[in-house]
């Protein structure tokens, strides 16, 4: 069975940085390209970034692109999106999910086979 485990939301304040954690079990964290979403209700779920597997090159949405790191601990079979400088509207469910993606859809959701359950971030102004 595979499960995404992510931790590290909460409630913040603005200005903070954020680091949120993707633990997987049941497959191997390096054979997959490992993705990071995130949605507010009554919207889309949005990308967010993704370390591809095959390049090893980050893909970076807009609205973080220059606050984003990504990171994985191939040990700990464990990925990590950081987020600095987090604003009110970076209030969302994030969601990290691991799949093999052609770079056509690796922003996409649907490029993505497995997902964790979601952690809540909220951003106090």
């Amino acid at each position: 069975q595979v499960q995404l485990l992510e931790s590290g939301g909460g409630l913040v304040q603005a200005g903070v940085s954020l680091r949120l954690s993707c633990e997987v079990i049941g497959r191997t964290l390096r054979d997959y390209t490992v993705a990071w979403f995130r949605q507010v209700p009554g919207k889309e779920r949005e990308f967010v970034a993704a370390f591809n597997r095959n390049n090893n090159r980050p893909y970076v949405a807009d609205s973080v692109r220059d606050r984003c790191t990504l990171s994985r601990d191939n040990a700990k079979n464990t990925a990590y999106l950081q987020i600095n400088s987090v604003q009110p509207e970076d209030t969302a469910v994030y969601f990290c999910a691991i799949g093999v993606p052609t770079l056509s859809i690796i922003r996409e959701a649907r490029g993505y086979r497995f997902w964790g359950q979601g952690t809540q971030v909220t951003v106090s102004s």
